[in-house]
């Protein structure tokens, strides 16, 4: 059975979640865009022999001309050399402003394709295919599409919502422990931001082989969350804010690993820990950190990464929550609700020389 969620953002769509829906792929993108003729697939060195040859049949059998680009593994992939090779190559395939680029893959194929997407003929549209589980819960809904600079991650992007989400459960079954975990990171940041009940369930689940019994609420679920909350701040200037818990001061803990020591999720993991502790030194949060802890460790996921200081106070300066010499730093009231919460740098170092015992 397919469960939909619909979202009404300035260009509406519909995500839809079920298993086996890689082969209704073709079908799916013609009934949400009956005027595309082509349709190019970007995917990346991992996902291509896994499910590249399945969707293009496809897509093809619904009467769609395909082209695919592959691009490398992993998040160096997402950068400005990357885009301009699919805007070249985009180009070359003769697209035209009716047509549409899909994403297949994780969240850095799906942030690069989309951004390529929202570039392109100022704008054409795109369906994120996500493969992962970072990706199905998170990046791929909701609009935000990016290439990292040298200066850090996500600093050049657009706001270019998809015509269509395709989320298969089934996909997650060739995903590694590690990376499974890295998803789990999004998924437990839902939780504690948005709904207490849903951060007891994975509690109790445990571990991979609980949570995948549920795997399907648990994606509905995170998806429902997101969708509520871009619906409500669609541009990323006021509540939606919120999904950023534990990005703060995790992205700073990416960049100490050059984006490839650490995963996303684990520079979240780690941030969603220093985030509770810092929340707790400001007056604002109770004292969640060991339950907040004991979650994350239940899923291999670390509560702390090494992270030189000059790395940890440039990135942080650099936050695109740093509005008017406040950073709205994203504290937790209670499991289940956060808050931005505003504070001067100064501030902000203050806390963080007490976690780093300087």
């Amino acid at each position: 059975m397919v469960k939909t969620l619909r979202v009404d953002t300035s260009r509406p769509y519909d995500i839809k979640i079920g298993f086996g829906l890689l082969d209704r792929v073709g079908e799916l993108c013609r009934e949400a865009l009956p005027r595309a003729q082509k349709l190019a697939v970007v995917t990346d060195s991992n996902v291509q022999p896994l499910y590249l040859e399945r969707v293009t049949n496809s897509l093809k059998q619904a009467g769609f001309q395909v082209l695919s680009l592959t691009v490398p593994a992993g998040e160096g992939a997402k950068c400005a050399e990357q885009l301009v090779m699919l805007w070249e190559k985009l180009m070359e395939f003769g697209m035209t402003r009716t047509d549409v680029v899909a994403a297949l893959g994780g969240g850095v194929v799906g942030d690069l394709a989309g951004f390529a997407a929202a570039t392109l003929l100022r704008g054409v549209d795109y369906v994120q295919i996500p493969t992962t589980l970072l990706a199905q819960v998170d990046s791929s809904v909701g609009g935000k599409v990016a290439i990292d600079l040298r200066a850090g991650k996500n600093l050049a992007g657009a706001f270019w919502q998809p015509s269509l989400v395709l989320i298969d459960p089934d996909c997650l079954s060739t995903l590694s422990d590690r990376t499974f975990s890295d998803g789990m990171a999004e998924v437990i940041k839902y939780g504690c931001i948005r709904d207490r009940a849903f951060f007891d369930l994975l509690d109790c689940c445990g571990g991979r082989a609980g949570v995948t019994e549920h795997i399907e609420e648990v994606i509905y679920t995170c998806c429902d969350i997101k969708r509520k909350v871009v619906l409500a701040d669609e541009r990323d200037t006021g509540e939606r804010m919120v999904l950023n818990f534990g990005h703060t001061i995790g992205h700073a803990f990416e960049l100490a690993g050059n984006y490839e020591t650490w995963t996303h999720g684990q520079g979240v993991a780690a941030g969603m820990n220093w985030a509770a502790q810092i929340g707790v030194g400001l007056g604002v949060t109770p004292d969640i950190v060991y339950p907040i802890q004991n979650i994350l460790k239940k899923y291999g996921l670390p509560i702390d990464i090494p992270c030189p200081w000059d790395t940890l106070t440039k990135a942080v300066l650099r936050d695109k929550k740093n509005l008017g010499g406040k950073i709205n730093l994203i504290v937790l009231e209670s499991l289940g609700h956060a808050i931005p919460y505003p504070v001067t740098f100064d501030q902000l170092l203050e806390q963080l020389e007490a976690m780093c015992g300087r």
